[in-house]
């Protein structure tokens, strides 16, 4: 047991040094970024001015044909305009460059300190000193990466019944998807399309209506109304699957001397694709009551659920956040008379 514990006290503080040293190199990063983004707003200075200076001799123009000032007072008026808008030119520009460089001295001092941290064990006391080197950034990142999420309702599509007449609730159904995603560029030169590949967990819900619950009996799985009154009667399957989609979409480019970004500034985007995978678990939940207790179950069983699941997906939206549609090519169950396969619409967020 002794072992043991040493062996996780080790695996501790080996992990708090790589946390230390991680957190370390976050000021540079964001400092890097900070560079970037005034870089970027320096070029668009002159423009601005050039407009708000356009936009005041239109305004003095209106006044001259309006006979509200002479011709002499409109042009004093647009030299005015003129050096104010040169003046706020060189001011503006002049305020971001001491911004870029004060960053540039911070960035540097970060990247070239030394990581140190302490480690106190028994009253003793030992300091480690590590030397950080630091890495030239990329000038083309062509994979990125984000966090899935996707909610809304969920229901079955049931081989000879229409869709109004199914067995489950429409607001109590729902499904939540949880993943990763990495994004890699297709295109050499343009990030238009992008291939988008990752894992996620689905959990898929139904809400039984009219005093039903789901029995397995063998190899079959059905419908069948239950012997006392139901409160409450929900199935969900959960699974692990790999989802693979092309998203198409334009995204903003920024580019630089020694770097190349692309970035979404919520723009339009269109993903279709499908995905793959397991089926990692089964439950039904029952609540009822019995000579006035309430009753509530959980009941795992694999219901004769299929254990390959597969299926097909598009989503269209704006930026993060998307209108999501799935659907299980794989039925729900097998063996069965009548095919049931798992529909879910709903919104979904892509957070970089």
């Amino acid at each position: 047991m002794q072992t043991i514990t040493k062996h996780l006290v080790l695996l501790a503080l080996l992990l708090s040094a790589q946390l230390i040293s991680a957190q370390d190199s976050i000021p540079a990063i964001q400092n890097k970024e900070s560079i970037e983004r005034l870089e970027s707003f320096r070029e668009t200075i002159q423009e601005q001015e050039k407009e708000y200076l356009k936009k005041e001799v239109e305004t003095i123009n209106k006044r001259l044909e309006d006979g509200d000032i002479t011709a002499e007072e409109a042009e004093k008026q647009k030299m005015e305009a003129a050096k104010k808008a040169a003046l706020n030119i060189e001011n503006r520009i002049a305020i971001v460059d001491n911004n870029i460089a004060l960053l540039q001295r911070n960035y540097n001092r970060v990247e070239k300190k030394d990581n140190l941290f302490g480690i106190n064990i028994s009253n003793r006391s030992f300091n480690v000193k590590t030397k950080h080197k630091p890495k030239p950034a990329k000038y083309d990142i062509k994979t990125s990466n984000d966090f899935l999420f996707a909610i809304g309702f969920n229901n079955a599509i049931i081989n000879g019944e229409s869709f109004r007449d199914s067995p489950y609730k429409i607001g109590g159904s729902g499904f939540v998807e949880l993943g990763w995603n990495w994004k890699t560029r297709l295109l050499k030169n343009s990030n238009f399309i992008r291939l988008k590949y990752g894992f996620s967990f689905q959990w898929n819900k139904l809400d039984i209506k009219d005093n039903q619950y789901f029995l397995q009996n063998g190899n079959t799985t059905s419908l069948e109304a239950f012997p006392g009154e139901l409160k409450k009667a929900k199935f969900r399957v959960t699974n692990l699957v790999v989802p693979v989609y092309f998203e198409f979409g334009p995204l903003r480019k920024l580019e630089k001397e020694n770097s190349v970004r692309y970035i979404n500034n919520d723009k339009f985007k269109i993903g279709l694709g499908g995905y793959a995978g397991m089926n990692i678990g089964t439950k039904q939940k029952l609540k009822y009551s019995d000579n006035g207790n309430d009753i509530k179950q959980k009941l795992k069983q694999d219901y004769n659920t299929n254990d390959f699941v597969y299926g097909i997906g598009g989503y269209i939206g704006v930026g993060d956040i998307a209108l999501y549609m799935k659907y299980d090519l794989s039925p729900i169950f097998k063996n069965q008379l009548m095919e049931q396969n798992n529909i879910s619409f709903g919104l979904r967020f892509d957070i970089d």
